[in-house]
């Protein structure tokens, strides 16, 4: 039986008067990918803060598995382009990471070869790369990703979320995403959360894209582009995670 790593009971979130989230309750399970999906001001990016602690509860709680180490990859970084940093030395702050670890992680993000480059020349696809590795760094146990592909094109992001498969099936972490590509993650996904405020269905892919609810959000559209992709992978969801990857781009 797999460990059940996040446990959400109840939860609501309140802020600047507002109720953001009502009566959420979900579990997150280890070696899972589980994609979170709403429009906007649906409270998505809100859960993924209160999942790690950042977002305290007006009602419910918030339950972590004992010593959970936690990924994080946020939607966007700002460098300021006149400082002057490797990737290297992007991945030691704020502690020291040695080369080893660095190209390591790098490696499992899928750009090994970028420790000697600077940030500020990196495409947009390799940015969020180097913000992966970072966070592969401490070898969680899960990894969260708050719409960790927007700025990137259709094949940028379809590359990076083949890429998340590949990591949770060579560190076996639980992942969860927050995404406005809809038609690439979720057949990347084992189970969706579709989000408006509360959870307005949950289960499968194909279930998720099925349910009214979910089609009143996004439209009856997004089920034949979301199929087109899943007719288009050359891999399977196996209960072991193994995969076979398409080749990637990482820009």
């Amino acid at each position: 039986m797999k460990r059940t790593l996040i446990t959400l009971k109840d939860l609501s979130i309140r802020a600047d008067g507002r109720t953001i989230l009502e009566h959420v309750n979900a579990t997150v399970s280890e070696g899972e990918i589980v994609t979170i999906v709403g429009p906007n001001g649906s409270g998505k990016s809100t859960l993924l803060r209160a999942m790690i602690g950042a977002a305290l509860p007006a009602h419910g709680t918030v339950k972590q598995a004992k010593n959970l180490r936690i990924g994080y990859v946020p939607q966007k970084l700002a460098l300021d382009a006149a400082l002057p940093m490797t990737v290297q030395r992007f991945l030691s702050l704020p502690r020291r990471v040695s080369a080893r670890d660095a190209i390591t992680a790098l490696d499992h993000a899928g750009v090994p070869d970028l420790r000697n480059r600077q940030m500020t020349k990196l495409s947009g696809g390799q940015f969020q790369r180097v913000l992966l590795a970072r966070a592969l760094l401490e070898k969680p146990q899960l990894l969260l990703l708050d719409e960790a592909t927007q700025g990137l094109d259709q094949p940028g992001a379809a590359a990076f979320y083949q890429r998340i498969e590949q990591v949770r099936h060579d560190l076996g972490c639980a992942i969860v995403m927050v995404s406005h590509d809809l038609h690439v993650v979720m057949a990347a996904s084992d189970r969706v959360l579709c989000l408006n405020g509360h959870i307005c269905c949950e289960g499968s892919p194909r279930s998720v894209a099925d349910a009214p609810e979910y089609r009143a959000l996004f439209g009856s559209g997004t089920k034949g582009t979301m199929a087109l992709y899943q007719h288009q992978h050359s891999h399977s969801h196996d209960h072991d995670h193994g995969s076979t990857l398409s080749q990637e781009k990482a820009d």
